[in-house]
C-alpha cells in the first residue's frame, strides 16, 4: 500500500473515529490537496473496497479500510509516545515527526515498540486512544513469542467496524465474565463466518448473520470480537455461503 493511500485512510479515520463521515472539502484542507484530486482518490479507494462514499454525506471506511487505517494510526500514535516519553520532544512536535516515520515502520518493529513502551493506551499530543493490538495475545511477552515464531499477521479489525454486506471470520475475542459468555453464547467462536446485515451509524447496534441466524449485537460487545476481513473481490466459499444463509 502506497504512502499516499495510507495518508488518506489515516485522515478519514480521524473523522470516523469521532463518529463523523469525512467530507471531501475537509480532507482537501487537512491533506493540502485540491478538491478534484481528493474526489479522484476517493473513487479509487472505493473501487478498492477501502471506503464507501455517499454524495453530500461523506466518506466512511469499510471493514478492510478500517483495519488498514488502524494499523497505520497505531504506528503513528506509538511513535508519538516514543518521541515524547523517551526522546523528550514537545507535544507540539511529535505529530509531524511521527508522520514522517510511520510509513517506514514495519509491523514487527511496531510490536516491539509497543512492548518497550509498556503497551500505552493513548497518544501524548491530544490523548486519543491508540488502536487496539490485533494480535491474539495475552500480554506483551506472549506477543513477543508470536513475533519470534514468525507467524503471519492477519489483517484484523473489530466486528463493530464492518459495514452492511461485509463478511469476516472470527479470529478471537477479548472480554471477561459476562461479555465473554455472551460472545460464546452467540456462537462467535474462532473460525466462525459472520456477515453484517444492518448497521446503525457509528455507535448504534449491528445485525449480523451467524450460521444462518440473525443476531442483534450492541457495539460495545461487537468491539470485543476481532475478525479477519476479506479482501475486495473475495467470494465466500460454498461452505461459507451455506453458513451465512439466513433461515
Amino acid at each position: 500500500m502506497g504512502e499516499s493511500t495510507e495518508e488518506y485512510l489515516e485522515a478519514i479515520y480521524a473523522y470516523n473515529e469521532r463518529g463523523e463521515s469525512a467530507k471531501n472539502h475537509d480532507l482537501s484542507e487537512r491533506l493540502g490537496i485540491s478538491p478534484p484530486s481528493v474526489t479522484q482518490m476517493i473513487k479509487k479507494l472505493a473501487g478498492e473496497g477501502l471506503v464507501t462514499y455517499e454524495p453530500y454525506k461523506g466518506v466512511t471506511l469499510t471493514g478492510r479500510g478500517m483495519a488498514e487505517a488502524q494499523r497505520i494510526v497505531r504506528k503513528h500514535r506509538l511513535l508519538e509516545r516514543f518521541l515524547h516519553d523517551t526522546l523528550g520532544l514537545g507535544k507540539e512536535k511529535v505529530h509531524v515527526e511521527a508522520c514522517r516515520m510511520e510509513h517506514g515502520l514495519g509491523e514487527e518493529a511496531a510490536a516491539a515498540l509497543c512492548e518497550a513502551l509498556n503497551n500505552p493506551k493513548t497518544c501524548p499530543d491530544d490523548g486519543k486512544p491508540i488502536p487496539a493490538c490485533t494480535l491474539n495475545t495475552e500480554d506483551c511477552t506472549h506477543c513477543k513469542n508470536i513475533r519470534e515464531d514468525g507467524r503471519q499477521l492477519q489483517l484484523l479489525t473489530q466486528l463493530s467496524n464492518l459495514r452492511p454486506g461485509e463478511v469476516g471470520r472470527v479470529a478471537f475475542s477479548r472480554g471477561a465474565g459476562n461479555a465473554s459468555q455472551r460472545i460464546m453464547d452467540m456462537g462467535l467462536c474462532q473460525g466462525t463466518v459472520v456477515k453484517v446485515v444492518k448497521a446503525a451509524p457509528f455507535h448504534g447496534p449491528i445485525e449480523v448473520s451467524v450460521r444462518g441466524t440473525l443476531l442483534a449485537i450492541g457495539r460495545g460487545l461487537a468491539e470485543k470480537v476481532f475478525v479477519e476481513v476479506k479482501d475486495k473481490g473475495d467470494k465466500p466459499t460454498v461452505d461459507e455461503r451455506q453458513k451465512l444463509a439466513v433461515k
